[in-house]
């Protein structure tokens, strides 16, 4: 395979072309806003079996030790868990590939999952301005009386479809969208978070 062919069919970044690592926006002080830039986790959708909620609720706290979330709701620890995207649908995440492979075979007969690795960018929003800076273009309630850690929601972004869950109270968020909106959606976040000041890094490589 000569050496051009190789970079063909190399891994990609969802954000390559889009997002340059370092400072940007206002430079004086320090950056009201961290984006960290969420490549090499794992996430797929896990979509329970007609009358099997009660087993998966069931596997899923014997197996992982995790909580199925309620409408709204999201329960993620140590880069692992599930977070609610529909009626009968959840969101797993992990951060990394391998942690997520055995879910189809676990989950055999009770749920489907379909692996959403490569389908979504993922980008986590920090610093002191964070919340600010999402209220620009997020179509919900991000006030802390309600939305808090531990809340999800299935939303739009300056029209671009989206969901986030919030992590902790600093407040530290998660936004994912479909890979193919990447460069809109980067588009506006930089521009949005521009006044504040904002530090672009790339998450810890698995």
């Amino acid at each position: 395979m000569s050496e051009a062919t190789a970079n063909v069919w190399a891994p990609r970044s969802a954000w390559a072309g889009y997002a340059k690592p370092g400072r940007h926006g206002r430079t004086q002080g320090d950056a009201g806003v961290r984006l960290t830039l969420r490549d090499g986790i794992a996430l797929a959708t896990v979509i329970a079996a007609d009358g099997q909620t009660d087993a998966l609720r069931a596997l899923v706290s014997e197996r992982y030790g995790w909580t199925l979330p309620e409408p709204g709701k999201s329960q993620v620890s140590r880069e692992r868990g599930l977070v609610w995207s529909a009626p009968g649908q959840w969101l797993a995440v992990a951060e990394t590939r391998d942690a997520l492979r055995e879910l189809p075979d676990v989950f055999r007969g009770i749920a489907a999952v379909t692996d959403q690795s490569d389908g979504r960018a993922v980008v986590r929003v920090s610093g002191p301005n964070a919340r600010t800076l999402l209220e620009k273009g997020v179509a919900v309630d991000l006030h802390p009386r309600s939305f808090q850690a531990g809340r999800t929601a299935v939303t739009s972004i300056s029209h671009i479809g989206a969901q986030l869950w919030q992590l902790d109270d600093a407040p530290t968020y998660d936004l994912a969208v479909a890979r193919s909106f990447t460069g809109s959606f980067w588009s506006w976040l930089t521009e949005a978070a521009a006044e504040f000041g904002y530090e672009v890094e790339q998450g810890s490589a698995h």
